[in-house]
């Protein structure tokens, strides 16, 4: 729902962005640093309470225009209604950021026993121990695509008459280096995945369908999916469809709409155990900045932070060992970024408060 006594928060002529999974951690930040850089945000996130709640804090700061709108990603018709209450409103959308997003595991171990075991340990080797901790059963699997790859898939289609309404509409899907083609075991399905010319949203789903049953059948590493003993199998392949569908939906819809998608790096949140190496400010401005790059920019690019990356690199643990790409693509954009106010402790208590 709406949060009471919201009509006055929105200006006409402001740009407008709707920020998914926007009631804790990187999505939190990057609600804030939208606002703090003049931008009117609709914060929207499955639970009311948390929600609304995570909105007046960040009002609180003294960034008036940002409200609550409640989403529920995996239902299509919530979408819908949260499109509905953008149309009749401000009848255009201007930014789009897909944060909503699982780990699709359990893990197998207390949180309060967690500081001993990564002790001493890099972040990267942290990041290593927790994949290998981990249980990925048939319903993990389900539901981390379903939120991950259908979710995004259902706040895109709901909203997307309304971004082409826009004079400079863009999406921007919060991703991870883990949906890089290089964790996938068969060659054959990493160029499937990486030929966009050939590629469809309908074979994008059909895919989706297959890694499910592929995972309940055993058969992921016979099939070219990640193997499941390396952790994070459902996780990997909802990101890499995500990147997949980000080129797709860029190619259909250029040049009146911009698509990327951004690795915002290796980040203390509570999806993470606080096991992260950036705090979320530093996460955050990667999807902000791409968010806010200047008219005619890239579209269809993968940014690891604010760096255009390859999609086949190799990684290690949770690295990038190289980058490619072409930097002027978002050089402007990096330039051009307003300075953002910090308000450093109060937020940090802001974003403590309103994880789950």
């Amino acid at each position: 729902m709406m949060q009471p006594g919201s009509n006055n928060y929105f200006p006409a002529g402001k740009r407008v962005a709707v920020v998914t999974g926007g009631n804790r951690g990187i999505g939190l930040e990057i609600c804030r640093q939208l606002a703090d850089n003049g931008v009117a945000v609709v914060l929207t996130a499955r639970d009311e309470e948390r929600g609304a709640g995570a909105a007046a804090a960040i009002r609180r700061l003294g960034l008036s225009e940002v409200m609550f709108h409640q989403l529920d990603v995996a239902d299509y018709s919530s979408a819908a209604r949260l499109a509905d209450f953008i149309k009749h409103k401000f009848g255009k959308l201007d930014i789009l950021v897909n944060n909503a997003g699982i780990l699709g595991v359990t893990f197998q171990f207390d949180d309060s026993d967690l500081e001993k075991p990564i002790e001493g340990k890099s972040a990267n080797e942290a990041l290593e121990w927790l994949s290998q901790q981990t249980v990925e059963t048939n319903e993990h699997a389900e539901e981390c695509l379903r939120i991950n790859y259908h979710g995004t898939k259902n706040a895109v289609q709901a909203l997307l008459p309304l971004l082409q309404s826009s004079p400079d509409g863009r999406i921007v899907i919060v991703s991870s280096i883990y949906g890089k083609l290089s964790f996938f075991s068969g060659d054959e399905l990493k160029e499937e995945l990486n030929d966009v010319d050939k590629l469809s949203e309908e074979r994008l789903d059909e895919l989706a369908e297959l890694f499910v049953d592929d995972f309940k059948n055993g058969e992921l590493e016979s099939r070219g999916w990640p193997a499941k003993g390396d952790g994070f199998v459902a996780y990997k392949a909802s990101k890499a469809l995500l990147h997949a569908y980000t080129r797709v939906l860029a190619r259909k819809h250029a040049p009146s709409l911009r698509v990327n998608c951004v690795h915002p790096g290796y980040v203390k949140t509570e999806m993470t155990r606080g096991t992260g190496e950036l705090t979320v400010e530093e996460g955050a401005a990667g999807p902000v900045t791409v968010a806010l790059s200047p008219p005619g920019g890239a579209t269809g690019v993968f940014f690891f932070r604010t760096e255009p990356a390859s999609l086949l690199l190799r990684v290690k643990h949770g690295n990038l060992e190289s980058h490619g790409g072409d930097r002027s693509a978002i050089g402007k954009c990096v330039g051009q970024r307003r300075r953002m106010r910090t308000n450093r402790n109060r937020f940090l208590k802001i974003c403590h408060r309103h994880e789950s």
